[in-house]
């Protein structure tokens, strides 16, 4: 049988979502209490449509947290963790045959900036738990690094994505591009791959992942993230970024429908700008949750979304204690297809 493999876009039904709940021996630690309250969020919106997968440190601890959310729907499972940014540590499903295949790629802390020994074992030890149904298959990809934060799928064989993150150092800079598009195209069953040369946000840890610039809403439609402030730090680099997507085609020639999203309002922490982005929201079943945070710019980043996904719920969720750690909505989660969690 010939091999067709299928990277599925975030918006296929899917079977449920995996989180990585925070805990005090994490860099959440100090405001622990006020990050807990969020992902509690998240886990409600989440379990009212599909199931849950936590990967914790104590499922008992957890359990009492989620006073309002129906733990029928939730599963856990007590691994050893680093941190909690599930959509770089979680596995990535494909489809080859319609066999889902759960991939195992090397996260290293995002080249190697931050401890990743656990959270890199997190994937098989899912696996070895049973975790996942009986007809899901494991495959390790490592040495090859990736972090599902910096791949976007259309569904159809076109992957988006940035060369600051996949050609970063201490990631796969020993491939030339040529090379890494071969093995992209391999792995995933791609035709095409659509490479961003701009765009960044200040105080993003990961070099540019593409849920916090650009993201697929359809086969043709792209929501990004726009500057219109001349004096923003990122009117520039986003305006370049902006140029590049306008030129990008679909595989039928035609453009792209692009939606600009609004910069989000800057938040200072310490003295350091955060990387507040709308464009990190999460497709689910019937719903899309985004980040709020806090700003009269939510509203209209939401209303925007909605336009775009008419036929689902879009919900605000406050993810203003998620960006004092660089990250956001998206960045905390990973959703696995239907047929792939129990």
């Amino acid at each position: 049988m010939i091999s067709k493999i299928i990277f599925p876009a975030e918006w296929y039904p899917q079977s449920g979502v995996m989180l990585t709940w925070p805990d005090d021996a994490t860099d959440w630690a100090p405001r622990l209490t006020t990050v807990t309250k969020c992902f509690i969020n998240i886990a409600r919106e989440i379990a009212q449509r599909e199931m849950l997968l936590i990967v914790c440190s104590n499922a008992a601890v957890v359990r009492n947290q989620l006073t309002d959310v129906d733990l029928n729907r939730v599963s856990f499972r007590e691994i050893p963790i680093n941190d909690t940014w599930a959509r770089d540590h979680g596995g990535i499903t494909v489809f080859d045959n319609r066999q889902p295949i759960i991939y195992d790629f090397v996260f290293n802390g995002w080249g190697m900036k931050f401890a990743a020994n656990r959270d890199n074992l997190i994937t098989r030890r899912l696996f070895a738990s049973h975790a996942f149904s009986d007809d899901v298959m494991y495959k390790n990809l490592q040495p090859f690094v990736l972090e599902g934060g910096s791949v976007e799928s259309d569904g159809n064989g076109t992957l988006l994505t940035t060369s600051s993150c996949l050609q970063g150092l201490n990631r796969n800079e020993s491939m030339s591009r040529s090379e890494l598009e071969r093995y992209l195209k391999r792995v995933f069953g791609l035709d095409r791959i659509l490479w961003l040369e701009s765009g960044s946000l200040i105080g993003d840890d990961t070099d540019g992942h593409i849920d916090t610039l650009a993201r697929f809403c359809s086969p043709d439609t792209i929501t990004y993230v726009h500057c219109s402030d001349e004096n923003d730090e990122h009117f520039g680099v986003l305006k370049l970024m902006e140029n590049e997507l306008k030129k990008f085609r679909q595989s039928s020639g035609e453009p792209y429908n692009l939606v600009p999203l609004p910069m989000a309002d800057k938040i200072i922490d310490e003295g350091q700008r955060l990387p507040a982005t709308y464009a990190n929201f999460l497709i689910i079943n019937d719903a899309v949750l985004m980040p709020f945070y806090g700003s009269q710019k939510d509203e209209l980043a939401r209303q925007i979304l909605q336009e775009v996904f008419q036929d689902r719920e879009v919900i605000g969720i406050d993810c203003r204690p998620l960006v004092w750690q660089h990250g956001s909505l998206h960045c905390v989660t990973m959703q696995f297809p239907k047929g792939v969690i129990k």
